[in-house]
């Protein structure tokens, strides 16, 4: 597994969310310059978030962005999961259903499934709130 730069970008916009949470939207430019990544770029991150409805977003001159659940109701594994094509640690674990011919004699693929499960079941116990008060 290795996480995109949309990964850790959404990552770093959520958390910069939570810990600049006061109930008002925070414009794209202010994030961008606090997290020092382009505007640009992160238009195309943060239009996926609102998409999924992690975020939501105003335009105007008050415009900006915000959560739209509490900080704890985010999951890392959540967030990486949206922005990336898979986390699997293997192709054959890529979908849902394990097609590949050797699944039935694979000697490595349990070790493989217990470490997507691992890696899955860290990400997911791990919360924006708990970034932000460093609890990792």
């Amino acid at each position: 597994m290795l996480v995109s730069t949309r990964g850790r970008y959404a990552l770093r916009v959520m958390l910069d969310l939570c810990e600049n949470n006061d109930g008002s939207y925070i414009p794209l430019n202010d994030i961008a310059k606090r997290q020092e990544i382009s505007e640009k770029y992160l238009e195309s991150v943060v239009a996926a978030l609102v998409k999924a409805g992690f975020l939501e977003g105003l335009r105007g001159k008050r415009g900006g962005y915000r959560l739209t659940k509490a900080p704890e109701e985010y999951s890392v594994g959540s967030i990486l999961r949206l922005t990336e094509k898979s986390m699997a640690p293997v192709a054959c674990l890529d979908c849902e259903v394990n097609n590949c011919e050797r699944k039935n004699t694979c000697k490595t693929l349990p070790l493989w499934t217990q470490l997507d499960k691992r890696v899955n079941g860290y990400l997911d116990g791990v919360t924006l709130k708990d970034l932000s008060e460093g609890k990792v």
